[in-house]
């Protein structure tokens, strides 16, 4: 169960982050401002993202509970990097050098080794 709440963690934390990139491709939603404070109730996907965000922490502190420090933090971020990755290419179109697919391959590996004994 603590893994599960982990993975949730990840996947609104990485589909928080999709969702302010969306807010904010062109043409760009409003953001809040004092010239237009209500104009910013109409951009969905930054309101949802800062929602996700703050499930994402809940969840992370939640999985706290069950798991130490430091497995749960290396965890949690390098799945969202991952995730985020995956997610841009697939979803905006964005380039994944070689260099950065190696990198991630790199900290997943890192990661397994930290966790290996966590249990």
């Amino acid at each position: 169960m603590k893994w599960l709440i982990l993975l949730l963690g990840i996947a609104a934390n990485a589909s928080a982050s999709v969702l302010v990139k969306i807010a904010m491709t062109p043409p760009p939603r409003k953001l809040p401002s004092l010239a237009e404070p209500l104009a910013a109730l109409a951009n969905w996907p930054l309101w949802l993202g800062i929602f996700l965000y703050g499930c994402a922490f809940v969840l992370y502190a939640a999985a706290l509970a069950k798991l130490p420090l430091n497995v749960a933090h290396p965890v949690l971020t390098c799945g969202a990097v991952a995730a985020v990755a995956a997610l841009s290419v697939l979803l905006f179109n964005e380039p994944l050098p070689w260099t950065t697919g190696a990198g991630i391959l790199l900290v997943i590996a890192g990661v397994v080794l930290i966790t290996a004994r966590a249990g």
